[in-house]
């Protein structure tokens, strides 16, 4: 099936499958492969995005984390680069503070408790968040319960926004990404940041091929089971008679 990464990204770990399914599995690759065949997106940002949704806090897929490191140093990716999708993939996990702190909020109300009444600290990331147009009112409840501890994450936050690694656009497909990622399934993220690409200039092409390196993501199943499967059938084929 083919083992250039530039076509297949993975490698051999397919070919099984296409000696066992000779008809389905050239179409399965096809329809895996067509970001990196598209041309829509240069390799270098589908080997990034890639990464990200291999190394997201959400998956933490470590074959596909090293194979998309590698295939995006191979396009010309920097360290700087690959470092700051690593920081994206942690900064994904704020979303169990936006999920569960509304829901923490309401259930206080609804019994009549109340947050411990401390003086509020200084939260200059925060207010730095907001300054660079870049706060999420969903973020809100969670300032409100925790402000010094969302301080300090977003003080970590605001140097993805801030490095200039990435271009606005390609910060915002690389956010597309780790949001509609089918071991995430983020809708407002997905939401907010497809509208963020578009106001930035991606097409709607290049935010379609993101959602394609999404389903993409989907052929790990194969490229990790086939081998095993392969390699059990071998063993109880030659393995003595009990």
């Amino acid at each position: 099936m083919g083992t250039d990464a530039a076509e297949n990204p993975w490698g051999t770990s397919l070919d099984k499958l296409a000696t066992w399914d000779p008809v389905g599995a050239p179409i399965l690759l096809k329809v895996g492969t067509n970001p990196w065949r598209s041309g829509v997106l240069p390799r270098k940002e589908v080997e990034l995005i890639s990464l990200a949704l291999q190394c997201a806090c959400t998956n933490l897929n470590q074959a596909g984390t090293r194979r998309h490191v590698r295939g995006a140093l191979e396009a010309g990716a920097t360290r700087d680069e690959v470092l700051l999708i690593f920081k994206m993939g942690v900064a994904v996990a704020i979303h169990s503070c936006s999920l569960g702190a509304p829901i923490l909020l309401e259930e206080m109300h609804t019994l009549g408790a109340k947050a411990a009444d401390l003086p509020k600290p200084p939260t200059p990331a925060c207010d730095k968040m907001r300054e660079m147009g870049q706060w999420n009112s969903a973020w809100d409840p969670f300032y409100e319960l925790s402000p010094g501890w969302t301080d300090d994450f977003f003080a970590f936050a605001t140097g993805i926004y801030e490095s200039g690694v990435f271009s606005p656009r390609f910060v915002e497909l690389l956010s597309i990404a780790f949001d509609a990622s089918v071991t995430h399934m983020y809708a407002p993220g997905t939401r907010r940041h497809i509208k963020g690409a578009l106001q930035a200039g991606a097409t709607p092409a290049e935010i379609m091929s993101v959602l394609h390196l999404c389903v993409s993501m989907g052929l790990e199943a194969c490229a990790a089971g086939v081998p095993i499967l392969a390699e059990e059938i071998e063993r109880r084929s030659t393995a003595s008679p009990s």
